[in-house]
């Protein structure tokens, strides 16, 4: 998937020295826009059954982002840095979600949109309409299901129970506006993390503890990672149900939104739909 053209026009390589350097140069951004927008195609050609099972996986791998923040902090002392080492804990969901293949809402505010710019068509939207509802609606219930299986008495701790509790309102620390501006950098974040991962080869993995890590220490919200914390949060009675839906889900839905969507997927598609639309007649040259 690197750019063919890498190392054609050298006269001093010979032709395998021409595809060494081929190999190694960074894909052209076409090459990124078509292997991101085919993930989106494949993901909205999957079945009900096949979204639900891996979006509830998703969401129940996100949980252990929660899970082990909180017990990072748990273990560290009071102290300013102390929120820029269990921060790392927050990057495990992402991983296992990412490598694992499974199916996350946030990246598909890139994955799924760029078919639709590039078809235009009716039929391509209700595609990624659908692909989103499934996928939101059972993260959430994996998040959930998460949060409910960490209230079993005597599994951790009671350092890292406290722990839980005071992580857990971090998404619902802020009001409606601030919460959607957090939003939006987080969904830009993971959008553009999305974007990055064809050029990352084996760097795949840092990319990931990277762009997650921003998310983490910047204190951003993330509408599935967020959830599992603020579930968590109104079953121990630290907040009502109200707080969840108002407070954070609908501020961080709207805010991942806008960020994956405009600010990484539209601008990202426009900066080379000029060369999408050249294409064929290239190819014909």
């Amino acid at each position: 998937m690197n750019d063919p053209q890498a190392g054609a026009d050298s006269p001093h390589l010979d032709s395998a020295e021409q595809e060494q350097a081929a190999e190694h140069s960074a894909p052209h951004p076409l090459v990124i826009h078509e292997i991101v927008r085919e993930e989106g195609e494949v993901a909205m050609e999957r079945t009900f059954a096949a979204l639900m099972w891996s979006a509830l996986a998703a969401g129940l791998s996100m949980g252990f982002s929660f899970l082990v923040q909180s017990i990072l902090e748990s273990a560290l002392p009071e102290a300013r840095w102390t929120g820029l080492v269990s921060s790392f804990g927050y990057t495990i969901g992402f991983v296992f979600v990412i490598l694992g293949r499974q199916q996350l809402f946030t990246e598909s505010t890139l994955t799924a949109v760029l078919p639709v710019l590039t078809r235009r068509d009716l039929s391509t939207l209700f595609k990624a309409l659908r692909l989103w509802a499934i996928v939101l609606f059972f993260n959430l219930v994996g998040t959930t299901i998460f949060a409910a299986i960490l209230q079993i008495r005597g599994v951790f701790s009671p350092e890292v129970s406290e722990a839980l509790a005071k992580v857990a309102m971090t998404p619902l620390s802020a009001d409606f506006g601030v919460t959607v501006v957090r939003g939006v950098f987080s969904g830009w974040l993971i959008a553009l993390m999305v974007w990055l991962l064809p050029s990352a080869r084996s760097g795949r993995l840092l990319t990931i503890l990277l762009v997650t890590y921003t998310v983490a220490v910047s204190k951003l919200t993330h509408v599935i990672a967020g959830s599992v914390e603020a579930a968590y949060a109104v079953m121990i009675g630290a907040a009502d149900i109200s707080d969840y839906f108002f407070v954070f889900l609908v501020p961080t839905f709207i805010g991942n939104v806008i960020g994956g969507v405009s600010l990484v997927a539209i601008v990202n598609h426009a900066a080379i739909a000029p060369e999408i639309t050249s294409a064929p007649q290239r190819h014909r040259d």
